[in-house]
């Protein structure tokens, strides 16, 4: 079994205790974007199993994107992700 060769950790531990790989991140091509989906990536940035660029790059999102979703889980947690929360957690 051969592993290819990646820059930076291939697991990290989160602080619940689970592991999260580069194999649990969502597909490179993903266009519908759940809330499950995007905490993931948010956790992956956050806790350094990849960089931001290479997030953004990898799955065409824009900073502005990645940031509210960052904004919105560090104010109110995951559920704030769920698009039909958006309109209750989004200030005036």
């Amino acid at each position: 079994m051969y592993l290819k060769k990646v820059d930076g950790p291939r697991a990290v531990t989160l602080p619940d205790g689970s592991i999260l790989t580069r194999a649990d991140l969502p597909d490179p091509t993903t266009r519908r974007w759940v809330a499950s989906r995007k905490a993931m990536i948010v956790k992956a940035v956050a806790f350094g199993l990849i960089p931001q660029t290479e997030a953004l790059k990898m799955y065409g999102l824009s900073e502005e994107e990645y940031e509210s979703w960052k904004k919105a889980i560090q104010n109110h947690g995951e559920v704030a992700l769920k698009a039909t929360s958006v309109q209750k957690y989004r200030q005036p």
